[in-house]
């Protein structure tokens, strides 16, 4: 390709960051003559979406474009409501881990929480962190289900796709669940960690993004499997690959701290892997480290140490390469446009090998 990321194409990162921007202009407005007072909830989101990716509006915007639809804008801002779906995941995920920041910045309950305290209000910061980054959640969600119904698209378009959309939202919902329930349980088997993989990131990252653009398109439903067999395998890839940055990951990059999943006590399938083949003092090593948010970096060193010491990286990191190429194999077999193909094949590898 002539750009530097499949991303790029089209300039769809830039314009989808356009179309979030106007939305977000236009919530300000609206929000301002609620309030002036509920602003700092408009600028939490909007500082959280300055950034990022776009990687879900440019699977739905290639799955729209592989199904033959036309370079729409109201395709694209279509896909852009994605962005806000994601918002509502992070901030509550943030909020459930107790993680202290996201992308680099402080994350939302943790921004609230030091308003409260500069401000001198009353009552607890902490408590009232928590409460406004819910409340912050839920108010992308809410913004997502609105920017995908006034996009533009027909009707019957829109139709079709808000029923993948409800679909995909209570996913990801039980896909958090089953997070929390994991580490309740302290943890299970590599099955029981690629069930979470599959419904808290996989599906609603890559499979149904896909599904969403390729039903605004009004593709058939063979079209549809198809996307599945490229998106699912390809979505479990991706996840596996951001619990290898989670913890092996430069905090540059990440924009977290290093080790900070195992300070949360995530209970990942490199973990769950490094657990199946650990030896008694290994175990002990994960049992006392995982989950211990004052973990300090030679605990990070040691816990990093068993997970290769045990195989688990290696094992992951091959399981990841098996994930892409049956991903890819799908995508081949398909009867699909060949500028969509291109941009999706390149996608497959950005995203497991996280060049973006």
């Amino acid at each position: 390709m002539s750009v530097a990321s499949p991303l790029d194409v089209e300039d769809l990162r830039q314009r989808v960051g356009v179309a979030v921007d106007g939305f977000l202009a236009r919530q300000r407005n609206y929000l301002d003559n609620i309030s002036s007072e509920v602003l700092p909830m408009h600028g939490a989101v909007s500082d959280l979406l300055s950034g990022g990716k776009r990687l879900r509006p440019a699977f739905c915007y290639w799955g729209w474009r592989g199904a033959g639809g036309a370079n729409s804008p109201e395709a694209l801002t279509a896909a852009a409501s994605l962005e806000f779906l994601q918002a509502c995941a992070l901030i509550h995920d943030d909020v459930m881990d107790g993680s202290d920041t996201r992308r680099g910045l402080p994350s939302a309950h943790r921004r609230f929480a030091s308003l409260h305290r500069g401000s001198e209000w009353l009552g607890s910061p902490e408590s009232f962190g928590v409460g406004a980054a819910i409340l912050v959640g839920d108010l992308c969600l809410s913004w997502a289900d609105e920017m995908l119904m006034d996009c533009g698209l027909p009707y019957d378009a829109i139709r079709r796709g808000k029923a993948i959309y409800d679909e995909m939202r209570t996913e990801l919902m039980a896909g958090q669940y089953l997070d929390l329930l994991e580490q309740a349980h302290g943890g299970g088997s590599r099955e029981r960690s690629m069930l979470v993989v599959r419904y808290k990131s996989a599906k609603y990252t890559i499979e149904r993004p896909l599904h969403l653009g390729a039903a605004l398109a009004g593709a058939p439903q063979t079209y549809l499997e198809g996307l599945s067999a490229y998106g699912l395998p390809l979505g479990e890839a991706f996840q596996l690959r951001d619990d290898i940055l989670g913890v092996f990951g430069d905090p540059k990059e990440t924009g977290k701290p290093a080790g900070d999943d195992l300070r949360e006590g995530k209970r990942t399938v490199l973990i769950a892997t490094a657990t199946e083949h650990a030896t008694p003092e290994q175990s002990d090593q994960l049992r006392r480290g995982l989950g211990d948010p004052g973990l300090d970096l030679d605990g990070v060193a040691r816990i990093r140490e068993v997970i290769v010491e045990t195989g688990a990286l290696q094992t992951t990191e091959s399981l990841i390469e098996q994930l892409l190429e049956r991903s890819l194999e799908a995508l081949n077999a398909m009867n699909i446009d060949a500028a969509a193909r291109e941009v999706l094949t390149g996608l497959a590898f950005a995203a497991t090998r996280r060049s973006m």
